[in-house]
């Protein structure tokens, strides 16, 4: 029998994918505009070792930052998210349906593996989007500390990368990354990204599947938005405190600019043994209930606009051309 090429499912490409990349992007714009300040604490928090330590508590970063940076210094590096995010988010969520769509065996219920797997799928390829934006985000976030790092001790600081800038900008990082590294520049922390992102969407998807559904007033219909919201926010912040060690590693291996008397890491492994020896293992919680408090809203808006159907009806009330 000669080879025939797979069946393409040419209404989830053309009918449901647009609706959904439409959802993811809507999702994540909002999200991130509520969260971004705890997103930028969270990475001052992480990145600040024993004997540098400029902040106490999220609170505190957030009042140092407004009295030195001012109000809109706490959205350092926010351009970079927003301009990132609707991909991100859009490849995230349209992925992870793309692949229960395809491990669905008639339309039945998939099993948890296969909702791993999903998830799985979903993770790896959001990768190619995330990796670039939290490359040039923490730059952009971290810079305030460092500044503040330098006016306290003007000789502690110096460039621990490519990237010797005062105030850089996200073309002028991008810029200078692309000049000395290529495209590998952006790409720095690829393997830690992928440890933290594959993980969180195993964990994330089936387990907000499975809450959604304890809320669904019958089998066959959706659940109420509410229990989207809270559903989106639960799975969320689990999943990201799960994955908090390796959020603190990518976080540390992606920063360009260091303080003098903070450690240097050649790759994941050196990151994690210099950790536990100067800091300790708690080190790795660092910023947990930060990423709690930015991934639970975030997740919980993105699963509300998802389910209301906000690309399909802005699809529904796009003009139709004329044969």
């Amino acid at each position: 029998m000669p080879w025939q090429p797979p069946k393409i499912n040419y209404f989830f490409f053309v009918i449901v994918l647009p609706a959904k990349l439409i959802n993811g992007g809507v999702a994540g714009l909002i999200g991130v505009t509520c969260v971004f300040p705890i997103d930028l604490a969270k990475t001052r928090l992480q990145n600040q070792q024993n004997g540098s330590r400029l902040y106490t508590s999220m609170s505190d970063c957030l009042i140092k930052t407004i009295r030195s940076e001012g109000y809109f210094g706490m959205y350092r590096g926010a351009a970079v998210n927003l301009t990132l995010v609707t991909p991100e988010k859009a490849i995230k969520l349209a992925a992870n349906d793309f692949f229960r769509f395809h491990l669905s065996k008639d339309g039945q219920k998939l099993t948890l593996l296969r909702e791993m797997l999903a998830g799985c799928g979903a993770g790896t390829c959001q990768v190619i989007v995330t990796t670039p934006m939290e490359m040039l985000k923490i730059q952009l976030q971290d810079a305030g500390r460092i500044a503040a790092q330098r006016k306290l001790t003007p000789q502690a600081v110096t460039p621990g990368g490519p990237v010797e800038m005062k105030s850089p900008t996200a073309m002028q990082l991008t810029r200078e990354l692309l000049k000395e590294k290529g495209i590998a520049g952006l790409y720095k922390g690829l393997g830690a990204t992928l440890l933290r992102d594959v993980p969180f969407s195993i964990i994330y998807f089936p387990l907000f599947a499975n809450l959604n559904n304890l809320g669904k007033k019958n089998a066959d219909g959706p659940a109420p938005f509410y229990v989207s919201f809270v559903s989106g926010c639960v799975a969320g912040s689990t999943a990201a405190v799960a994955v908090n060690p390796v959020d603190v590693i990518k976080t540390r291996l992606q920063s360009l600019t260091r303080g003098s008397q903070e450690d240097t890491y050649s790759g994941v492994m050196d990151c994690i043994r210099k950790i536990l020896r100067n800091e300790g293992p708690t080190a790795f919680l660092k910023g947990a209930y930060c990423r709690a408090l930015v991934i639970a809203p975030l997740f919980g808006i993105a699963q509300v606009v998802y389910f209301l159907g906000v690309g399909e009806y802005i699809l529904s009330h796009l003009p139709k051309r004329n044969n």
